[in-house]
C-alpha cells in the first residue's frame, strides 16, 4: 500500500505537485504523531539572547533534575539530529512514518519578534529539508512566533506555500500568556483556512513553584499546562469560534480528558463557568484529538472508549526519556478494540488529519 501527501505539497516553477509517499511493508499504516528533532544551529543563533528563566522547565526544575537533563540531551543529541539513527529505530518499533516536530526548546516565545520570525525560519526549512531528503518516512511540521502574531501567521503561510507543510506545533502559552489572549485569532483563523494540524506540546508549566522536586516541572507540569491550555481554548470560546480547527493535544491531551465529567457538571448553574458557550464543555473536547503517549493499557482503553477511537493519534515523544517505545504494541495491547480501530489509532487518524492519501 502508499500513501501520498492529498493536500498541500508544494510546486515546483511549471506547477507539478511534488507529493509524499510511503510504501507500507505492514497490513496497516503507522504513523507516530509525537516525535521532536533538535538543531544545534538553532541554539547557536540564540546562544546568550536568554536565560533559565524564559523557559519554565528550567526555571522550575530542581539543580538534580536540571544535570539529569543535560546528561540526558549529550546521550540522546545523535538521535534528536541523525536522520539515519532516527530511522533506524523507526524500522525497530514498527513505525512507518513520523510527523516530526521541532523539540520544544526551539519555540523561542522570549525572543524580540526578529529573532522569533528567524530562529523559525531557520527551523522549518531544516524540517522541510528533512521531509524532502526522507519523504516516505518523515512528515516536517512547523513552528512560528507566536509573540508576534501576524509573523506567525506570514511563517504559517510561507510553510504552506512553499515547503507543503500540513501541521504546526504550539506551545501551551505564550511567556506565562494564554493563547486565547495575546491576539492570535488571526493565527487561528489561518490554520483552519489552509486545514492545517495543530499539535499542542508543552515545555514545563509556568505554575511550577511546587514542582521543583522529583521532575514534578513534566511528571506534573506538562499535563497540567496541557489541561490549562486546553480549558482556555474551550471555555474562552475559541473552538466555538473555529469550529474546523484540528488539534492534537500530546501526552493524551493533559488531565482534562479522564477528568471531563467536573467540567460539565457546573454548566448549567454557573455563569462563570458557561459564559457564552451554546454547548457544555464535553462537546469543545470531543472536537480535539489526544496522542497514545499515557502509558497504561487501562487509560489508553479510557481515551478510546471516551473520545473514539477516530480522534487517538498514536504517538511516542521519541527519543526522550518520557517516551513510549512500543507505540504499536501499545496500542495493539487495548482490550477489545477491534482490528479497524487499531487501524485507526496506528495511522488511519494522522493519515486524515494530515492529509495523506492511500494509493493502490
Amino acid at each position: 500500500m502508499l500513501f501520498k501527501c492529498a493536500n498541500h505539497a508544494p510546486s515546483d516553477d511549471h506547477g507539478h505537485s511534488h507529493s509524499q509517499t510511503v510504501s507500507n511493508a505492514n497490513k496497516h499504516l503507522t504513523v507516530d504523531i509525537h516525535c521532536h528533532v533538535h538543531i544545534p544551529e538553532v541554539d547557536a543563533m540564540v546562544q546568550g539572547q536568554w536565560t533559565g528563566d524564559d523557559v519554565p522547565a528550567i526555571k522550575y526544575a530542581s539543580d538534580l533534575t536540571r544535570g539529569l537533563n543535560v546528561e540526558q540531551n549529550e546521550i540522546l543529541m545523535p538521535k534528536l539530529t541523525q536522520p539515519e539513527l532516527r530511522i533506524a529505530d523507526m524500522d525497530a518499533s514498527g513505525v512507518d512514518m513520523q510527523a516530526i516536530s521541532p523539540a520544544p526548546w526551539h519555540y523561542c516565545y522570549w525572543a524580540d519578534p526578529d529573532l522569533g520570525r528567524d530562529s523559525a525560519v531557520y527551523t522549518n526549512d531544516h524540517m522541510a529539508e528533512l521531509g524532502a531528503k526522507y519523504p516516505d518516512r518523515l512528515i516536517p511540521m512547523c513552528t512560528v512566533p507566536l509573540q508576534a502574531p501576524e509573523l506567525a501567521v506570514a511563517e504559517l503561510e510561507r510553510c504552506h506555500r512553499e515547503h507543503g507543510m500540513r501541521g504546526v506545533e504550539i506551545g501551551t502559552n505564550v511567556d506565562g500568556k494564554e493563547l486565547t489572549r495575546i491576539g492570535l485569532e488571526k493565527f487561528f483563523a489561518k490554520v483552519e483556512e489552509l486545514d492545517m494540524l495543530i499539535f499542542m506540546h508543552p515545555i514545563g508549566t509556568t505554575e511550577g513553584d511546587r514542582m521543583k522536586d522529583h521532575y514534578f516541572t513534566n511528571l506534573i507540569g506538562h499535563p497540567l499546562e496541557s489541561a490549562l491550555a486546553v480549558g482556555h481554548l474551550v471555555f474562552d470560546g475559541y473552538l466555538e469560534r473555529f469550529p474546523d480547527l484540528k488539534v492534537c493535544v500530546a501526552h493524551g491531551g493533559g488531565y482534562l480528558p479522564s477528568y471531563w465529567g467536573r467540567l460539565d457538571h457546573p454548566y448549567p448553574s454557573r455563569a462563570d463557568v458557561h459564559g457564552d458557550l451554546p454547548h457544555p464543555p464535553s462537546y469543545y473536547l470531543k472536537k480535539l484529538h489526544f496522542d497514545t503517549v499515557v502509558f497504561t493499557e487501562m487509560q489508553l482503553r479510557h481515551l478510546i472508549e471516551a473520545w473514539g477511537p477516530d480522534h487517538i493519534l498514536m504517538g511516542t515523544d521519541y527519543p526522550y526519556d518520557m517516551a513510549e517505545t512500543d507505540p504499536v504494541g501499545h496500542v495493539d495491547s487495548v482490550e477489545g478494540l477491534s482490528e479497524s480501530d487499531k487501524a485507526l489509532v496506528w495511522g488511519g487518524n494522522a493519515a486524515r488529519l494530515l492529509n495523506l492519501e492511500a494509493k493502490a
